[in-house]
């Protein structure tokens, strides 16, 4: 009889401020290499969001209903640390450019040095989407450009109506 094995956790964070289709191509791709994937929003002090926390996990949950080894979760302070409270051992990041890269590898080498059991496991985005940023988005959606195929019907739907004229 084959021994019991631990379940794969990993933690894929960001702002998601809003969910693109970009971070939806990770979260499905990387749900399959896990046999669960918690989708952190976090708490970024530094950055103004145009969405508030509950709205984008209204809108994550909404767009992830349908994988059920997806949960939807939010976070603030050190990701190593909350990963290591919700039992991840793989914290899943996205590459769309060498730009990114460099960030990213300083995240993962202080993450590593912070907490050296929790690997880090990069995904490259697919051609499709390596162009798109929630920022971006954001500023397409502002000046009245077509953002459809860019963000989820949902997300569209919200982004629209926070910069819609108001008579």
């Amino acid at each position: 009889m084959p021994a019991p094995t631990a379940s794969s956790i990993a933690i894929y964070p960001g702002s998601f401020d809003p969910l693109t289709n970009g971070h939806l191509d990770l979260i499905v791709r990387g749900s399959r290499l896990v046999d669960r994937l918690i989708v952190a929003i976090l708490g970024n002090r530094a950055k103004q969001p145009l969405f508030s926390v509950e709205e984008r996990a209204e809108m994550l949950a909404e767009v992830l209903k349908q994988y059920p080894n997806v949960e939807v979760a939010h976070f603030d302070g050190l990701l190593v640390e909350y990963a290591a409270q919700r039992g991840a051992k793989i914290v899943l990041r996205g590459i769309r450019a060498i730009s990114d890269y460099e960030f990213e590898l300083q995240m993962a080498l202080m993450n590593r040095r912070l907490r050296p059991e929790i690997e880090t496991v990069f995904l490259m985005a697919s051609e499709a989407h390596s162009f798109i940023s929630s920022k971006v988005v954001k500023e397409v959606a502002s000046l009245g450009g077509n953002i459809s195929g860019l963000v989820p019907p949902i997300v569209e739907g919200r982004l629209k109506s926070k910069f819609q004229p108001r008579p």
